[in-house]
């Protein structure tokens, strides 16, 4: 073993982790508490921070047992995800257990022959009383692992080259903030103003052009690195590891305090020959740059009710408007100022965004403050009347963070950027309120801007988004609404049309069809009496204007639960079929009219647009 990191002692409280049975993709872990309480509690997490939803990850845990002096003790479970060990106090304890790892998200944890993914949260038991004590974790090879190597934030201090040995923690809460890859993967390296980056990939194709991937994620990072400390200070973090586990299809992303998990599409990743790269690549970057982001923005800054993460339950707070929205305004704005995107790339991203919260009739339900409180039993529990009755914090929140940095730029005294900054050193990089970020908005521009800020979080109203963007050299106008979006259905087309969402208000409300129907054919009624009714199979939605002419009303004919239902479904030709101008409402004013369910955007003053996007301090009132 080759010591990394060293130490004077072994910690109080280790963990012992290894991977035998790869086949039945169960993890055999065993807990050493060297002063144990009498009766000593230990319990699970039932969430894990950065995911909004009780995810009960005991329920993969089995085979509970524990020793003390190598003879076997009492084990009461007293709840769902906590046990009590009937130990004596003082005298070193070994609980071992097993954990089935049968999650392909960055959320838990997965086994099987090709590679090994955990989080701490889903593996290690809490010590009750022992939290703040150094926390010890051991990875031990097993005969069907003995060739994989490891990756992980955690500081090792005794390790081998491909990783397997011991590592240490502060505390519980870093131990299980640093989630460990291990399998054969692809490994690469980088620095970025000074702090190294590690780079890991499993499941990639041959095709992968690795140095790309290294190439643009250290711009990433750079970018990054200087918009938080532009005042020259060191990064909070010594090192950071991005794990990247590529599948067939998938997409996701988990931030840690000096690493993240990663999941993307094997067709995303850049490949070895290819000049450009695809939207999938562009898209993968932007969430390299989100969770990066996160490194301050929700995992130092975060919310006060954040301060001390309570594992047990649900942890509250209106705030992931800013964590999470804010974030996700700039992950794509960063890649523009790092160079791996153009104006006319982000004003597509920014584009879809909008018409994602445009076509959301939640957002009228919901606002983003609610949401964010929402989010352990709505937005990750989403299901056929989601868009009906919420809004997504980080869409809309996204949205906000657009208008707000737009609104300083306006007023010419300071941007976006200068708030952020602002909160990390008014905050000294730590738990922040809503108050706390409101007060700093009134700091560098007006007490008026934050209030406004503050009407944007906790109300329903649609934003100012074609005014502010008129400001900045862009011109919103609407655009016609594609079929799906007027006859307010959300479809999946697979030989027939399956509905998935009945948005709110919709002529397929009205028509009585509802999420799960499948929608097979239409009637069509002659032009009089003598003509007679034609009955037309639909296989895609487009398929529909075609069969139904000019009529104004068609039967839809859909199965319901084996049923046959006939519906009387109205088909509004009133909807307009050309663009106008987004300012063009009835009442005059530079707002979206609320029928708009697409905006297009249009560049009309370079300059202004670069100053913007470019973050240049410039007030666009100035030009």
């Amino acid at each position: 073993m080759t010591a990394t990191a060293p130490t004077s002692s072994l910690a109080a409280v280790r963990y012992s982790v290894q991977a035998q049975a790869v086949d039945a993709h169960l993890f055999d872990v065993t807990l050493h508490i060297d002063r144990p309480a009498a009766g000593q509690r230990v319990s699970l997490p039932v969430w894990i921070p950065g995911s909004y939803l009780v995810r009960e990850f005991a329920k993969n845990l089995q085979c509970l047992r524990a020793t003390q002096g190598g003879e076997p003790v009492a084990v009461e479970q007293l709840a769902k995800n906590q046990w009590e060990i009937g130990c004596r106090a003082g005298a070193a304890v070994a609980i071992s257990y097993q954990v089935c790892a049968y999650d392909t998200s960055v959320r838990t944890a997965w086994l099987d022959r090709r590679r090994g993914f955990f989080n701490g949260t889903s593996l290690c038991l809490r010590v009750h009383g022992q939290e703040d004590a150094c926390h010890g974790l051991e990875l031990l090879p097993s005969p069907a692992t003995r060739e994989w190597s490891i990756a992980t934030g955690l500081s090792a201090v005794a390790t081998d080259a491909q990783g397997w040995g011991r590592y240490a923690a502060a505390g519980y809460d870093e131990l299980v903030d640093c989630p460990v890859e291990m399998g054969r993967f692809w490994r690469g390296h980088f620095t970025a103003a000074g702090v190294p980056h590690e780079f890991v990939v499993a499941g990639a194709a041959p095709s992968l052009d690795g140095e790309r991937l290294l190439a643009d994620a250290r711009r990433i990072c750079e970018a990054e690195i200087a918009f938080w400390h532009a005042d020259g200070s060191r990064p909070p973090m010594e090192r950071y590891v991005f794990m990247l586990n590529v599948v067939d299809d998938g997409y996701g992303g988990l931030e840690h305090r000096n690493s993240t998990a990663l999941i993307c599409g094997r067709r995303d990743l850049p490949r070895l020959g290819e000049k450009k790269a695809g939207e999938g690549y562009t898209t993968l970057l932007g969430l390299i740059s989100h969770e990066y982001f996160h490194t301050w923005n929700v995992k130092r800054l975060r919310p006060f009710e954040f301060a001390r993460y309570d594992y047990e339950q649900e942890n509250y707070t209106e705030l992931l408007w800013f964590f999470e929205g804010f974030t996700s305004y700039y992950d794509d704005l960063l890649l523009r100022r790092a160079g791996l995107i153009d104006n006319a790339q982000y004003l597509k991203l920014i584009t879809r965004t909008i018409n994602q919260v445009l076509q959301t009739p939640g957002r009228q339900v919901q606002s983003v403050a609610q949401a964010s409180f929402d989010a352990w039993i709505k937005y990750y529990r989403q299901d056929e009347n989601t868009a009906n009755h919420t809004v997504s914090y980080y869409t809309k929140g996204s949205l906000v963070a657009l208008c707000l940095d737009l609104a300083l730029r306006t007023q010419g005294q300071a941007t976006l950027d200068d708030v952020m900054r602002g909160l990390w050193q008014r905050s000294q990089g730590g738990p922040v309120t809503e108050a706390g970020i409101l007060a700093v908005v009134g700091e560098q521009a007006t007490p008026a801007l934050a209030d406004q800020l503050s009407q944007w979080v906790h109300g329903t109203e649609d934003l100012p988004l074609a005014e502010l963007l008129a400001g900045h050299g862009i011109k919103a106008q609407a655009e016609p609404a594609q079929l799906a979006q007027k006859l307010g259905l959300r479809v999946q087309e697979n030989h027939s049309i399956q509905i998935k969402t009945v948005l709110r208000g919709g002529p397929a409300e009205q028509a009585g069809m509802m999420a799960g129907d499948e929608w097979l054919a239409i009637e069509v009624p002659g032009k009089d009496p003598a003509e007679l009714v034609q009955r037309w199979r639909l296989a895609r939605l487009d398929d529909l204007p075609l069969y139904a002419g000019g009529a104004s009303r068609v039967t839809a004919w859909v199965a319901r639960d084996r049923q046959l239902l006939a519906l009387e479904l109205e088909l509004d030709q009133a909807l307009p079929a050309a663009a106008k101008p987004a300012s063009e409402g009835a009442d005059g004013a530079n707002a979206v009219p609320a029928a708009v369910s697409n905006l297009g955007l249009e560049i009309t003053d370079k300059q202004a647009v670069e100053r913007w996007l470019g973050g240049s301090a410039a007030a666009t009132a100035a030009h």
